[in-house]
């Protein structure tokens, strides 16, 4: 009997030590699948923070491009600037600094191969540089009722021939006669012709220019938008010719010119 207790004794203990030790391995299986089920949803949750952060960003700077305003700087102007003589340079740079203080909202543009400032899709003033000199005109010159047109007949435009930023009118004065041909274009005020301009014959259009326009898409859009001068540079050109081989190779030249949307004297200004 004394045996065959201390047999089941020790079965006892074995039993009651196995199933302690199956007892902690459930506990740390428990305890590994309880880990692993709380794991992911703290690395997503720390993997999805960056991710809406740089979200955030993303969407601040979308923002920040709508709501900025649109730049009015035409590149084509740096390049012509560039270009220029080192004289003509600064002057340029002057005007275009001016014109931008007294009409914020002005738009710059390239008409007829020179710098020029739109201001509610009319020209408000335009600039130009040459080998010797550089010039500033308003268009709406004749109307502005303060402007010094003595000089006008040195060059193009009302100050004559610049060579440097101290012929040009003061700051204050020059940005008062932006601001009147502002007023005008706001006022709908069509542009006319100056008291001493001299009346000229309206301008007849030769016949083999005609017809070479008509064949040249691109030469008559840059023809018909010229004004009325730079039209008559070309057709006197072409009709002061001579010989018929002159006129028939001025003819051509004026086509290509034009359809490269360039004036008759554009070859005189500063490269």
């Amino acid at each position: 009997m004394a045996q065959r207790k201390s047999g089941l004794t020790g079965a006892a203990k074995a039993a009651s030590t196995k199933a302690a030790s199956t007892k902690t391995t459930t506990k740390k299986s428990v305890a590994k699948k309880s880990a692993t089920k709380t794991a992911p949803p703290k690395q997503a949750a720390a993997a999805k923070k960056p991710a809406n952060a740089a979200s955030k960003k993303d969407h601040a700077a979308k923002a920040k491009m709508k709501t900025a305003p649109p730049t009015l700087h035409d590149p084509r102007i740096d390049t012509y600037i560039a270009a220029s003589a080192a004289f003509a340079q600064p002057i340029l740079e002057h005007v275009r600094a001016l014109v931008h203080k007294a009409c914020p909202q002005v738009e710059e543009s390239i008409k007829w191969g020179m710098p020029s400032f739109v201001y509610r899709g009319k020209i408000l003033c335009g600039m130009a540089a040459f080998k010797q000199h550089a010039t500033l005109g308003f268009w709406q010159a004749p109307n502005i009722a303060d402007a010094d047109r003595s000089r006008s007949g040195e060059a193009m435009g009302q100050f004559g021939r610049l060579t440097a930023v101290g012929d040009l009118p003061g700051q204050r004065e020059l940005s008062q006669l932006v601001k009147q041909a502002m007023a005008l274009i706001e006022a709908g005020v069509t542009r006319s012709p100056g008291k001493t301009a001299r009346a000229k014959p309206p301008l007849a259009v030769p016949d083999d220019l005609a017809a070479a326009l008509k064949r040249n898409a691109k030469a008559r859009a840059t023809y018909e938008g010229f004004p009325p001068s730079q039209q008559r540079e070309y057709v006197e050109w072409i009709e002061e010719a001579k010989r018929d081989e002159t006129r028939k190779s001025r003819l051509a030249q004026a086509m290509e010119w034009m359809a490269e949307g360039k004036m008759r004297n554009w070859k005189y200004m500063a490269k």
